[in-house]
């Protein structure tokens, strides 16, 4: 399978060749603020392949105190993008930063221990198809 992919300002686009083994919601402190989100949601491989199409200059890496919390993100727009973690033996892609389908479903939420005490029953929460109130005033 190929999957494309890119930042939000469309500076750097990627391609990844290749199947996940994994998908999964994660719901540690680090990845809340990573996301600024109640998870992050991440694909993982051990045998895909990662080629920059065009940014790779653009690319940071943080390594959250040398301890394997790894991001990449855009330098511009701050977009998370894909990374090899555990000396290039995984890669870890934001399942946001895919452009095209992904024919796989989260295979479960981790790190639930660490869930944000707001992010329960969030199918009963109404739902809009576009922002709820005016913003043009």
């Amino acid at each position: 399978m190929k999957y494309k992919g890119s930042c939000l300002c469309g500076k750097v686009t990627f391609e990844i060749e290749g199947e996940f083994e994994n998908f999964f919601l994660c719901h540690c402190e680090r990845c809340r603020k990573d996301t600024g989100s109640a998870h992050a949601a991440n694909l993982f491989s051990s045998s895909a392949r990662l080629r920059w199409l065009s940014g790779e200059e653009k690319v940071k890496i943080f390594n959250y105190h040398s301890e394997g919390h790894i991001k990449s993100f855009c330098s511009d727009c701050g977009s998370a993008l894909p990374n090899l973690q555990f000396d290039g033996k995984l890669l870890v892609v934001p399942a946001g930063s895919i452009d095209n389908d992904i024919h796989m479903k989260p295979q479960g939420h981790i790190f639930c221990l660490n869930k944000a005490n707001w992010d329960n029953d969030l199918d009963s929460v109404p739902k809009f198809e576009e922002l709820p109130f005016n913003t043009a005033e």
